[in-house]
Order: structure tokens, then sequence, then C-alpha cells
């Protein structure tokens, strides 16, 4: 009686090594795309969870602002605009150091600035706080305009900043409706219109220098930044202190 060897033939071998690569190959480009996915989620929902975060800490800094005749609301030029604010604010005294709180009026100064990180130039929104000793001895010795200069003490609150509008609004007397303010007006600024647009994280890896953000193509329409699926854009228009 003969027996057959038993055991697998080289064709079969082969075979069965050919469909092992082929799932292989496959399980890894599914998870490469799944990795991918993860990174642009996770990098959208990033830009806006920092988004958010800014426009209300800006928000809430405008809501207890003081006019002063030398505040900074300058709109900025462009397509993708790079505006300034600098306005007195009442901060509460946890706010400010023990050494610096004399009273409740502070100074803010918000602009953007491009910093050197990791290599590569990254296009950021920073927040200049002066506590209020500072403020009222600037004030003493006149003009309040260098409360708004930048200084190295400056803090970036957001990065990726593609653009940062700040447009200022009056109040119609008669209508009681938000227009245009121009400067030098006689009343106030009574609002502040305020756009951020902010690059995802997969989007500002492909920016590397000052060039790169004023103008690359892959940022698309300075007028349609909701077009473009790596840009986070935000838009409120926020009360400038109280008016009563």
């Amino acid at each position: 009686m003969n027996h057959r060897p038993t055991g697998f033939s080289l064709v079969e071998l082969l075979a069965a090594m050919l469909v092992g690569s082929f799932l292989l190959f496959a399980a890894a480009t599914m998870l490469g795309q799944a990795g991918q996915g993860y990174d642009r989620g996770s990098g959208g929902v990033a830009a806006e969870r920092e988004g958010r975060a800014v426009v209300t800490q800006i928000a809430e800094d405008l809501s207890k602002a003081v006019w002063h005749v030398d505040s900074v609301i300058e709109e900025g030029e462009g397509g993708w605009k790079r505006a300034r604010l600098g306005f007195l604010s009442l901060q509460a005294p946890d706010a400010q150091s023990d050494d610096g709180r004399i009273a409740d009026a502070c100074a803010i100064h918000y602009y953007v600035k491009d910093l050197e990180i990791g290599g590569s130039t990254v296009r950021c929104l920073m927040r200049g706080f002066r506590e209020s000793a500072e403020v009222f001895d600037t004030l003493a010795n006149g003009s309040a305009e260098k409360l708004f200069d930048p200084q190295d003490k400056d803090e970036p609150v957001a990065f990726g900043v593609i653009a940062f509008e700040a447009e200022p609004l009056r109040r119609d007397p008669i209508t009681r409706k938000l227009e245009a303010w121009t400067s030098g007006a006689d009343e106030p600024v009574r609002a502040v219109r305020l756009k951020l647009v902010v690059a995802r994280r997969e989007l500002i890896g492909r920016l590397q220098n000052a060039g790169d953000w004023d103008g690359n193509p892959a940022l698309g329409d300075p007028d349609r930044p909701q077009d473009n699926r790596y840009l986070e854009t935000y838009e409120l228009t926020q009360r400038f202190g109280n008016e009563a």
C-alpha cells in the first residue's frame, strides 16, 4: 500500500505566502489611511479648540474694555489681514500679580507675529498684558500708546494664524444699529467685529517661511476661507465695554 507524503507542495506554499503578503499589504494600507484620518481629525479638533478658546478670551477682554483716545484698533491690510487691538480693560484682582496691582484698569494688546519654532516660521496671535501699576505710571507720564508696543514678555495665544481681522463699529444714534466706525469720530467704539482664521496642523507643516504665510497657493482665496478644508474660521461681533 503506497502512502503519499503529507505537507505542502512548493506551489501551495508560494500561493499561501502570496495570499498572506496581500493581506498584510491591505492591512498596512488600511492602518495608514486610518492614521492619516486620525491626524486630520485630531488636527482639526486641535485647531477648533484653540480657535474657540482664543475668541472667547478676546471677547471677555473686550466686554470689560474702557474707551481711551489712544486705543488701537487697526483692521490690517492685504488679502490675509493682520489686525491690531490695544485697549484698556477692567480685570479681576486675580488676573494681576500682587506687586503689579494697584487698581483694576489693565492694558491688553493683541497682534500677529511670526515666531521661529522648530526651524520653521509659525504665525501666531500674541497677547500683551500690562498690569495696572504700569498702566497708571505710563498714563501719568503721557500717552497710553506705549502700553500697546510689543514686548518680549507677550505670549502667543494661538498658533497657525492665517488672518486676524478687527473692524470697529459705532451705534447709529437714530436707528441704534451698529455700523462702521471711522478713526477720529467723536463717539467711542461700541463694538468690534472679529474674524480669526487658523490653519489645521497638516497645513501648518507646509508653511515654512513668512512668504508662505502671506500667499501660499494652499491657503486659497482670502475672501472665502470657509472653502478650504484645512482652515478653521471664527467670526464674532463683541460689545466694546459697557455702553451704560
